[in-house]
């Protein structure tokens, strides 16, 4: 009996022992310090392409590529559009660099397909925002369409559905106006695929949706708002609107807010109302308002991204420059609701 319980004792000694015991060995500590300290001299990785991988497979890549697209391209297009003018240079000195005098190589460069492509962006983008934007005066659509046509928007799409580990250059990772050129040859080549109508939608879908949670008017602000805003009621026969101060809090501090109204003088309507710190500046936050409700640019707006090619308004149509806008001379467009509206009456 005694010879168990000791058993038990010691049994109950080692089952501590083990617990404290250490889980790890001493040396991992500073080898991996080491490591670290290693891998922070030789600095960060470079970036690798896709191709060195061994189940790189280019023309699988270029189908999928399409088919994530949910668009039907000619593959020999799609390749061209994938092909920079560097890409061809590289390959054929390369050839020339092994023996090969005169170097052959099967492939088309995207030179022609950019411009193709670029010229039809700038056309559907302005088509599309004189449509559902008829009230805006030139200089606004020209500043929007900037925005949309930038190297910097049209490299962040190419980015983002997929082209920088198809596309066949020379630089890697690819640079911003490579991706630009890039989708704008993907469009050209989408155009001789598909036909035009596909392209209007690719362009509407990829390119045009990006000012969707923009604001409007970061993009182009007219100068000098309460003298343009008496000249445009000028022109439609109204005099210069009255300002009234018709709020304030927090005068003497230095979180003073004013709220100025703008009244037309014949008939005492508010066309306008904004706030500021001092009163000079709400007068011109009210006169900036009054024009974004003549311009209908108002911040609540909701831009219908549903619109056709059939939909849009022809290429010679313009909008009304500033220094003709008139509410009287506005030419009458119908609105993205009356052509959706036409549109289900024709379909049926």
């Amino acid at each position: 009996m005694l010879t168990l319980r000791t058993t038990n004792r010691v049994l109950k000694v080692l089952k501590t022992a083990q617990k404290c015991e250490q889980s790890f060995h001493r040396w991992l500590a500073p080898t991996l310090r080491e490591l670290k300290r290693r891998k922070d001299i030789q600095g960060p990785e470079k970036p690798v392409h896709r191709k060195t991988f061994l189940e790189w497979n280019y023309d699988t890549e270029i189908y999928a590529f399409s088919k994530r697209l949910g668009e039907e391209f000619n593959n020999d297009l799609l390749q061209q559009a994938l092909t920079e003018r560097s890409y061809i240079i590289r390959e054929e000195e390369r050839q020339k660099n092994v023996g090969i005098e005169q170097p052959t190589l099967n492939l088309s460069d995207n030179k022609e397909l950019v411009s193709k492509g670029s010229d039809f962006i700038d056309d559907i983008v302005k088509r599309y925002l004189r449509t559902v934007l008829p009230r805006l005066p030139e200089e606004g659509i020209i500043g929007i369409h900037k925005y949309l046509t930038s190297i910097e928007t049209l490299s962040h799409v190419s980015f983002h559905i997929g082209t920088s580990e198809l596309i066949l250059c020379a630089e890697f990772p690819v640079e911003k106006p490579t991706l630009s050129n890039v989708l704008k040859s993907i469009i050209a080549a989408l155009i001789e695929s598909s036909g035009d109508s596909r392209a209007a939608l690719f362009v509407r879908d990829f390119i045009i949706t990006q000012i969707a949670d923009k604001d409007l008017h970061q993009f182009w602000e007219p100068e000098e708002p309460i003298k343009l805003l008496s000249e445009i009621l000028a022109r439609d026969g109204i005099q210069s609107p009255e300002p009234r101060l018709i709020g304030c809090s927090g005068k003497n501090t230095i979180l003073a807010c004013f709220r100025v109204g703008l009244y037309t003088p014949d008939n005492k309507r508010m066309i306008g109302l904004g706030f500021g710190e001092t009163v000079d500046i709400a007068h011109e936050m009210a006169a900036r308002d009054s024009l974004r409700q003549l311009f209908g640019t108002l911040d609540n707006i909701l831009l219908p991204f549903n619109l056709k090619l059939d939909q849009l308004c022809a290429s010679s149509v313009k909008n009304l420059f500033l220094n003709e806008w008139s509410q009287k001379t506005l030419p009458f467009r119908p609105t993205h609701f009356e052509l959706r509206q036409a549109k289900e009456i024709s379909s049926n």
